[in-house]
């Protein structure tokens, strides 16, 4: 009888047991089964194999998946403290900011010696950054590195980034190539302290060659299936290589590229750029721009890779047999300065691609000036002709109608770069523009569209003029007599401006602005010129029919003082003519439509 209730126990119990589990694992069998379906689908999930750090998973394209951070050392890095740990701004004096720190670099050398060589940074990726899974099996790549007369501690730095947070067998080697610099330090000190790094050689030109051969010849003695350019001032941040590698494995014919912040050539203090996130582009006078990623390319992810028409220049990853396949840079770039488009073009237009990594994240040192001469005979405006004569085809005639002085330069022969667009079969320009850089004219049209006014802006109350005085970034407007009309123009004044498409102001005539903008923060703030960046915000004004100067953003009105010539910003007021300005020529059909858009 016991027998028989401890056996009818027993199934009970059993019976109890299965109710519970079957069930839970029905319900996990159904969660795998959409979870890997929505991983084909969407190729983007996987289920664990593992559980500890740098975990394998398995992926439905039959791929292994793995988790490449560092996490020991992450915690590290998040334990320090010190002037300029976690990318923080060092605390300067008065004494150490003097301009003999930045003589010899174009940045505080003072500081960069004061801050710790392996410092450590603040991670600020996107969050979802930290959940990303790469190919467990990644190419190596050469990490090359060009300098000319690079600060020691900088140049230092970069190499100790990057050897701390790089697993070391996806780096084949770092290059550093030396374009015949000449400071001690650059000599066999630097020899005897890479020593200690066994992926490190030094490699040395035997004439000053610049930039773009001295990247080409550390391309040239590479050993990586990948090749990576950085700057030699640069700070890599966590997890930067992985992701940049992982594109490439996916798609060897597509050029990637790191988010690069910034380090403050002052106080070292390290950033997201302005807007973070977005597009390469360039103007038609071929200067580097950045315009919004536009929404059609916006994926739910914003962590994830995006098309870029344009790198930066600097700091990408290649494939080494495509980089070559490619024709590597154009022998006849000379020094420095247009490559970045040369590379872009031929990418896209030769079969290729190229994305911006939002997971890749390097810190980028941005000079207050370059502190070394060029070797004479060299041309940026010779270079960026030569690119455009290579790649552009009929669009080259937007930038002669900006840069007429570049129709009569000598471009050198051109044979070989276009027996090799031949060769690749390369689409033509009209394509990319259509296909890859297709919202670019939104920003910067080809064919400029007409101005709203222009000429010198009269204040009505004084009779006096808006002088921006050739002025430079952060340079207040003041008023000044008007020049007459006819007047020869000096370099002590300018009173001519544009209020143009963008709804901007800019010293200049319509076909010959500067790249400064009218620009205030508040109601009571100065006026002041400062680097125009296209997006409205601080530098869109409404000229009004009242004819004040209105800005949006601040609900202000341009004002002036005529007693101590200032300029500033001030609650609107309809009935000061202190706030009345007229310009010299205005289109007022071209006026009402802004002030039309403004008001809906």
């Amino acid at each position: 009888m016991k027998r028989r209730q401890k056996r009818v126990l027993q199934m009970a119990f059993l019976f109890t047991l299965a109710l519970i589990f079957l069930p839970n694992v029905g319900l996990w069998s159904l969660y795998r089964e959409k979870h890997l379906l929505k991983a084909h689908e969407g190729d983007e999930q996987g289920f664990a194999l593992g559980l500890s750090d740098g975990h394998v998973y398995s992926w439905t394209d039959g791929l292994r998946r793995r988790d490449w951070h560092d996490n020991e050392s992450i915690r590290r890095d998040e334990m320090r403290v010190g002037k300029g740990e976690q990318g923080k701004p060092y605390p300067l004096a008065e004494d150490e900011c003097d301009d003999s720190v930045y003589k010899e670099n174009g940045f505080n050398i003072y500081v960069s010696n004061n801050i710790a060589l392996d410092r450590s940074l603040p991670d600020i990726r996107h969050p979802n950054c930290k959940q990303k899974l790469y190919l467990e099996n990644l190419p190596n790549t050469s990490i090359i590195i060009p300098f000319h007369n690079e600060g020691w501690s900088s140049l230092l730095r970069t190499v100790h980034s990057i050897v701390n947070r790089t697993p070391d067998h996806l780096i084949a080697e770092i290059v550093l190539v030396d374009d015949y610099s000449d400071r001690e330090h650059l000599g066999v000190r630097l020899e005897e302290y890479m020593s200690r790094f066994p992926k490190v050689r030094i490699v040395r030109t035997k004439k000053r060659e610049g930039l773009i051969r001295t990247r080409l010849l550390g391309a040239s003695v590479a050993k990586g299936e990948v090749l990576t350019f950085l700057d030699s001032h640069c700070e890599a941040n966590i997890n930067w290589l992985p992701p940049l590698l992982d594109q490439i494995a996916q798609n060897p014919k597509t050029i990637v590229c790191p988010m690069i912040d910034v380090i403050d050539h002052n106080h070292f203090g390290y950033e997201a750029q302005a807007g973070d996130a977005m597009r390469g582009a360039f103007d038609w006078e071929m200067y580097y721009k950045r315009i919004p990623i536009p929404p059609e390319l916006q994926g739910p992810d914003p962590s994830d890779p995006y098309e870029s028409p344009v790198m930066a220049g600097g700091l990408f990853a290649v494939n080494r047999q495509w980089f070559w396949e490619l024709g590597g840079y154009d022998t006849g770039l000379e020094i420095w300065g247009g490559e970045q488009y040369e590379i872009s073009f031929k990418v896209w237009m030769c079969g290729g691609s190229m994305y911006d990594v939002p997971c890749s994240r390097v810190g980028h040192i941005y000079r207050k000036y370059v502190p070394y001469k060029v070797p004479s005979g060299t041309s940026l405006a010779r270079n960026l002709k030569r690119v455009a004569e290579t790649w552009m085809d009929e669009y080259t005639e937007y930038i002669y109608q900006r840069r007429p002085e570049y129709r009569h330069l000598s471009t050198g022969d051109l044979t070989a770069q276009k027996e090799l667009r031949k060769h690749l079969k390369c689409k033509d320009f009209k394509w990319y523009m259509n296909t890859v850089a297709w919202d670019l004219p939104k920003y910067y049209p080809p064919v400029e569209p007409l101005p709203a006014a222009w000429g010198e802006i009269r204040n009505a109350a004084s009779g006096l003029c808006i002088d921006s005085k050739h002025g430079s970034t952060g340079t207040e407007l003041r008023l000044d007599s008007c020049l007459k009309e006819g007047a020869e123009r000096t370099w002590a004044h300018e009173q001519i401006f544009t209020f143009g498409w963008r709804e901007d102001i800019r010293p200049g005539d319509p076909l010959h602005t500067r790249k400064l903008c009218f620009d205030a923060i508040s109601q009571s703030s100065p006026v002041t010129l400062y680097d125009c960046h296209g997006m409205r915000g601080n530098q869109h004004w409404s000229y009004r029919r009242d004819k004040s100067l209105y800005h949006p953003v601040s609900s202000g009105c341009m004002d002036c003082s005529p007693a101590d010539k200032r300029i500033f910003m001030n609650k609107c007021n309809p009935e000061s003519a202190t706030q009345q300005w007229l310009f010299q020529r205005v289109n007022v059909t071209i006026l009402d439509k802004f002030n039309s858009a403004t008001t809906s």
